[in-house]
């Protein structure tokens, strides 16, 4: 039973009606019941640091003071429904507000068209303040609650949370919580002589230490970072700087460190943040020796925040962005002693790489294999299911099960890259190789979906065929994760079919990242002619549409550990079931080849789904129909097979 749990039942009647209940009641059974866990996970990390323990201890009532009455009261009724993420009713979008509609109050202006396509659940880009050039998209942080000007006031943010409660839309926010900037105030004072601030950061008065740590430290951005330290001529010392020279590490190992980030957390979620999206939170212990990833002191440090921010905000949740090999990303929902008690959520980074993996090779062996030797996670967990987001899609599929499934690894990703990056002359993909590495063969992609799948291609070159199919992948990517267990994240603009964005190329501060290419303006002008027109934007927004409300309607799509592989004997077809009662349960089969692919009826039945004309599809709305005992799946086609 993790700790989320313990609290309920402890709890007992008093949960029954949360209006009226004794909220510091309720926090002291949380601190107790956590009291003994906090202890354990602080001295695993500090073990001599007695009276910042202390410190701590005696900051946490101050904190919970500080939130809010009828954010006390949401805690109270999230903590009463249990594992309310987990449920079929949410469906997310990422999108960066300046380029959804200009501003804060911008985007709660179109709140109704978020609405109407069934979203209720947002993740808003960085919107705190950050340097004037080069700002990492905004993860370059001089402030963790300070809106910057160019989105609006803090009280322009405060007024769309409380709309936002008002429809039962949640949101999630980023804690940066591996790095500031360099003008972040701590920064500032370690540049300016203060001990206390540069022990915040690893700095060191010579290359000893740095080169020590570089023998093993990889490089995140080789190409416009090379190297882990850069020299700060005013302190005179080397800082570490794993991701830009402009993002400073911060350093764990002093307990100061985390009280201060600590509070940090709290500001945040008080201003009404439902979710938190734990940036970078693979690399926030470093040590010599190693590649300072997902070591399990990091891991303790993340179970640290999570049950100091469960007994000051049950309701609050944390998202882990660990984009890590496929048997690292389970270890985020927290193992051992932590087990269902460091993050809620996490990204589903193996299932999207390797839908696109699909896509380029229209084979599902390496789906397969990965998916089905990843551990299980806790039943109280959930993933974010996602096609792709503002950042690159990595590569980074277990060397063994492509050799395992007959490949290559590193010819098959040089394949991958060539297939998006417009080196293959057949390949639809227009789409870019970001940070590619020549020491390993290493590199990313980045691109539109839109642009990756198909769509620029084919309006360039007028070929109403390949739209077809282009618009066809999009809707099949979306229905995978629209009815995969966990929460959906569409990526803004994805719901539209938008290309990829050019403009970057003549901004001098972002011209040098093209990830900027697949961070595209909202157009509105398609958003107004969608309901008069019968293009493929609408076709997409319509089918997406359609697939949420869908999905909201069935049950079975909760996250209630009922998914199920299986396999139909054809290379080019993924399939699982969402298991409920007979009933409801539902059967997706998925065709990522270019050609129909067919079905042995007797494989359906066998699975209890066939018994003459009873299934119906709910992606199109039609009655299945077999052919000499066949059931046929079109070209890039996905299928919802319910019973009629």
């Amino acid at each position: 039973m993790n700790q989320a749990a313990i609290h309920r039942e402890r709890a007992g009647s008093e949960l029954k009606d949360p209006q009226t209940a004794d909220r510091n009641f309720l926090f002291g059974l949380r601190l107790e019941a956590n009291t003994s866990i906090l202890k354990e996970l602080f001295f695993t990390l500090y073990p001599t640091h007695t009276g910042a323990f202390t410190q701590l201890m005696d900051l946490l009532p101050r904190l919970f003071s500080k939130r809010g009455r009828d954010l006390q009261i949401q805690d109270l009724q999230r903590l009463n429904e249990g594992n309310w993420y987990q449920s079929q009713d949410i469906a997310g979008m990422q999108l960066y507000v300046d380029h959804f509609n200009k501003d804060l109050k911008g985007l709660a202006e179109k709140l109704p068209y978020l609405e109407k396509l069934g979203i209720n659940f947002l993740h808003l880009m960085p919107i705190t303040t950050r340097p004037k050039g080069e700002n990492d998209g905004g993860y370059a942080v001089n402030s963790y609650t300070q809106v910057d000007k160019r989105f609006g006031t803090k009280k322009d943010f405060l007024d769309l949370t409380r709309k936002l409660r008002s429809k039962n839309i949640y949101l999630m926010l980023d804690f940066v919580v591996n790095h500031t900037s360099d003008e972040f105030p701590w920064a500032k004072k370690a540049i300016q002589g203060d001990p206390e601030y540069q022990a915040y950061y690893y700095t060191y008065p010579d290359r000893t230490t740095p080169d020590a740590f570089e023998t093993s430290l990889p490089e995140v951005f080789p190409q416009t970072s090379p190297g882990n330290f850069k020299y700060q001529p005013d302190m005179e010392k080397w800082v570490m700087t794993v991701f830009n020279e402009y993002q400073w590490d911060l350093n764990y190992t002093n307990p100061q460190v985390y009280i201060a980030m600590l509070e940090n957390l709290m500001e945040l979620v008080n201003m009404g943040v439902d979710m938190v999206r734990f940036d970078a939170l693979a690399f926030l212990w470093k040590q010599i020796g190693t590649n300072s990833q997902n070591l399990p002191e990091a891991h303790t440090l993340i179970s640290l925040f999570r049950m100091c921010l469960q007994v000051m905000a049950p309701g609050v949740i944390l998202l882990a962005e660990a984009i890590v090999a496929p048997r690292d990303i389970v270890a985020y929902f927290g193992e051992g002693i932590r087990k269902g008690n460091e993050c809620e959520v996490a990204y589903n980074a193996s299932l999207m790489a390797l839908l696109w993996n699909s896509i380029a090779t229209t084979k599902t062996a390496l789906l397969y294999k990965t998916l089905e030797n990843i551990p299980v996670k806790p039943a109280e967990a959930t993933w974010v299911n996602y096609i792709r987001c503002h950042d690159d899609i990595g590569l980074g599929y277990e060397d063994r099960y492509i050799y395992e499934v007959g490949w290559n690894p590193r010819e098959h990703r040089k394949f991958l890259m060539e297939y998006y990056s417009q080196h293959l002359e057949w390949s639809p993909a227009k789409g870019y190789i970001f940070m590619f590495d020549p020491k390993t063969g290493d590199g990313r992609i980045t691109g539109s979906a839109a642009s990756l799948l198909g769509i620029e291609k084919a309006l360039q070159s007028k070929d109403k065929a390949l739209l077809q199919e282009s618009v066809d992948k999009v809707i099949l990517m979306h229905g995978i994760i629209f009815s995969y267990g966990g929460i959906p994240m569409v990526y803004g603009g994805d719901e539209l079919g938008t290309l990829n964005d050019y403009s970057y190329l003549g901004d001098p501060g972002k011209k040098n990242d093209n990830r900027w290419v697949n961070r595209p303006a909202h157009d509105w002008s398609v958003v107004d002619s969608l309901d008069r027109k019968r293009n493929y934007q609408a076709r997409i927004f319509r089918t997406l549409q359609h697939l949420i409300q869908a999905r909201k309607e069935t049950p079975v799509f909760a996250d209630h550990s009922n998914f199920v592989m299986h396999h139909p004997g054809n290379p080019h077809v993924l399939a699982y079931e969402r298991s409920g009662s007979k009933r409801e349960g539902v059967l997706v089969l998925c065709n990522f080849d270019k050609v129909p692919q067919v079905i042995q009826a007797d494989w359906v039945a066998q699975l209890g789904y066939f018994d003459k004309d009873t299934l119906r599809d709910t992606v199109s709305g039609k009655h299945i129909r077999l052919q000499s005992g066949l059931l046929e799946l079109p070209p890039y086609r996905i299928m919802w097979l319910v019973k009629s």
